[in-house]
């Protein structure tokens, strides 16, 4: 009995050992296609922690990590050239340089991705490279699992097809609203905010309605524009590798789990399912050394430091002069010194307070106990590096799910937001000073701070996990919603809304029409007693 006992042991063990070791080395296709610099925090990160883990990754890739030394478990399949999809933004919509991008409207900013999305996809389905993947004769046991950004870019989900494995997708813009459709839930547009309009879960009636229009708009555009767009590229290059390529709008119903760079409280609570996996904050490492000069103008800083970044994309060194002179003006009457990534270091007459460096370590920077504001056009990843820092900040947002972003921060009372083109010297002064002094930013973020730092697992493992799980449990069907083999009427309880709405008509006919027998019948009665 007990020989019996121990043999059952033994092979339970083993095949657990096995299952572990089949995921502890599975071979996973990465695509991570769109040339957006800024989104590669979130996949070197993750790509990093999956070669740690034992995983082959073979990664298309629009900028090289080869430099990231990731060891032999990582192949590399770079897009080159590097596609310029700010010259397709400039030529569409006449912007001569980023900071007019606050004039533009949300619904030119759906239709710029749009078309960046379309032309970064059909540029890196065009390398041979990855050509080559394409129509690989081998496809049996080849990868395990296709992992791909979610950020239209969808022609590559029918790699999953060509493959037969499941998908997980990263979110690096966090939450969005036609994730409903994708995932099988329902976005109640009454507190959930597009993430390109300037509100918060607090709305007005206006805002509600703002908030409905272009929500619903985006739906049918997405539906009836651009769907059509996508779908002609998945058939141009994969209709001679698969006897029938799927429609995008069926891809994305495939996705086992979405990996979300979001994490409360940086975003409004809303419905979701379980296949949605908050994993804000994956970028962000335990601060290193800076470098000398940095670390000694930081120490020195007695009254402390502001840090000035507007990211990748929009670069100081392009801000209009009139303005360039307000910020130089305002910086050099502090006491606090300012260390500003400016991408022009041989810019002349600075203020003795200011130190300027084209490529600045900004999480590092937010780390050093002196740095007291953060000036921040919004971005979601350095929002959470602030946040997660402590460092109160002051918002300039220019595009996208900046505005909603800031408005979530100011209204989480550490931050302010300042629309660029209305900056003035004294409110730029009066809002730095206040952030500076009044500690309730301070109190406030360093309650966010915590928060947004308490969960059971760090996130590069919570996402790792995730993935393996897919793996584990061949796509994990049982987390799929029903909801996604439903019609978009039956979804919405439409029929169901009709068939309630007919009955009440019908019965409110029914008893109208008994009401009319029962009074010619009276009248009728009436008329014979009379007669």
């Amino acid at each position: 009995m007990k020989f019996r006992l121990s043999l059952t042991f033994v092979c339970c063990l083993l095949s657990a050992l096995s299952e572990i070791k089949l995921v502890s080395s599975a071979k996973i296709l990465a695509v991570y296609a769109f040339p957006g610099k800024s989104h590669y925090m979130m996949h070197t990160a993750l790509i990093r922690e999956l070669i740690e883990s034992g995983h082959q990754v073979t990664m298309i890739a629009a900028f090289s990590l080869e430099s990231q030394s990731l060891g032999s478990n990582y192949t590399e399949l770079l897009i080159e050239p590097v596609y310029d999809f700010w010259h397709d933004v400039k030529l569409n919509f006449g912007v001569e340089h980023l900071f007019d991008l606050t004039q533009m409207t949300n619904y030119d900013f759906l239709k710029m991705l749009e078309i960046i999305g379309l032309k970064t996809t059909e540029h890196a389905l065009k390398q041979p490279k990855v050509q080559k993947l394409i129509h690989a004769k081998e496809t049996e046991g080849v990868f395990d699992l296709l992992l791909a950004e979610q950020f239209y870019q969808e022609a590559f989900l029918a790699l999953s097809y060509k493959y037969n494995i499941p998908i997980v997708t990263t979110s690096t813009l966090g939450y969005e609203n036609h994730m409903s459709q994708m995932m099988g839930l329902i976005s109640p547009w009454s507190f959930v905010p597009h993430g390109f309009m300037p509100f918060t879960d607090r709305m007005s009636f206006v805002e509600r309605l703002r908030n409905t229009y272009v929500s619903l708009y985006e739906d049918f555009d997405r539906l009836l524009n651009y769907f059509p767009k996508m779908d002609a590229i998945a058939t141009k290059y994969f209709n001679t590798v698969l006897a029938e390529v799927p429609k995008v709008r069926h891809m994305e119903t495939q996705i086992s789990v979405m990996l979300l760079n979001s994490h409360a409280p940086l975003t409004t609570s809303r419905p979701t399912v379980d296949s949605m996996v908050p994993v804000g904050g994956m970028h962000i490492y335990p601060p290193k050394q800076l470098p000398r000069d940095m670390q000694s103008f930081l120490d020195g800083a007695t009254d402390g430091a502001i840090f000035f970044s507007l990211g990748n994309n929009v670069q100081s060194k392009e801000m209009p002069p009139e303005m360039l002179r307000l910020f130089l003006k305002v910086f050099g009457s502090l006491k606090q010194r300012v260390l500003w990534k400016f991408e022009d270091e041989s810019i002349g007459q600075l203020p003795a307070n200011i130190m300027i460096r084209k490529w600045l370590p900004q999480a590092d920077i937010l780390a050093h106990p002196n740095v007291k504001v953060f000036i921040t056009h919004g971005g979601l990843f350095g929002t959470q590096e602030g946040v997660h820092y402590a460092v109160p900040m002051l918002g300039i947002p220019f595009y996208c799910d900046q505005h909603l972003n800031m408005n979530k921060a100011v209204l989480g009372g550490y931050a302010i937001s300042l629309h660029f083109q209305s900056i003035t010297e004294q409110l730029l002064t009066h809002s730095l000073l206040q952030l500076i002094h009044n500690v309730t930013y301070k109190e406030n973020i360093q309650r966010v701070s915590r928060i947004f730092r308490d969960r059971p697992l760090e996130p590069r493992k919570n996402a790792v996990y995730w993935i393996e799980y897919v793996i584990r449990h061949k796509g994990a069907l049982h987390m799929r919603s029903a909801g996604l083999d439903l019609t978009w009427y039956q979804f919405y309880l439409l029929d169901v809304i009709a068939f309630v709405a007919a009955t009440i008509v019908g019965v409110f006919l029914l008893i109208s029409f008994a009401l009319r027998l029962l009074r010619s019948h009276k009248q009728k009665q009436q008329k014979e007693k009379a007669n």
